[in-house]
């Protein structure tokens, strides 16, 4: 039987704290924890997906990024650029789809690798992005996330992504956003 702790406030439940759940994960057996990690990987996906991360793909940040990258790309290739309401969608879907992946990943580089690759395959569409509002602000927030992980980089990660950062930012002046 699992140990349940629960705080009751004025018949509103509350969560116990993060010090207090590692202290009773320490009293745990082995047995205990892993009941724990399946009950979580049953109740939501994006625990399983945290999970899988952390025991498979962290020791290896660099294919983990190139399939993050895959996705995305595969993601574009599918992307209907008849006209600007189905490009939004699909173009919105790759955004999710590398968000999503990149939430797991606690490295700034893999952050900064995906979305600077989400930017060059928005470029490489051929949709005029300036008669869409909503795409020029989508592509104006990426840039500003860039922007923001990449200041936070070391000078020499920084000088590997320069190049690329600089053709996005500029690939984004040329479009006229």
């Amino acid at each position: 039987m699992l140990p349940t702790v629960l705080i009751f406030t004025f018949g509103i439940m509350k969560s116990a704290s993060l010090a207090h759940i590692r202290k009773e994960l320490k009293t745990l057996s082995r047995e205990e924890i892993v009941e724990l990690c399946e009950a979580l990987i049953r109740y939501k996906r994006d625990n399983k997906e945290l999970l899988n991360y952390l025991l498979f793909e962290s020791v290896d940040e660099d294919s983990y990024a190139n399939a993050i990258k895959v996705d995305v790309s595969e993601a574009f290739a599918a992307t209907n650029t008849s006209g600007f309401y189905l490009a939004k969608k699909s173009i919105r879907r790759a955004l999710r789809i590398a968000d999503k992946y990149i939430k797991y990943s606690e490295r700034p580089e893999t952050e900064l690798d995906v979305r600077l690759h989400f930017c060059e395959e928005m470029n490489a569409l051929d949709i005029n992005f300036k008669r869409s509002k909503v795409l020029v602000n989508l592509y104006e927030r990426q840039l500003v996330k860039i922007k923001d992980v990449y200041s936070n980089l070391h000078e020499d990660l920084q000088f590997e992504f320069k190049s690329r950062v600089e053709a996005v930012q500029t690939c984004a002046t040329y479009k006229n956003f």
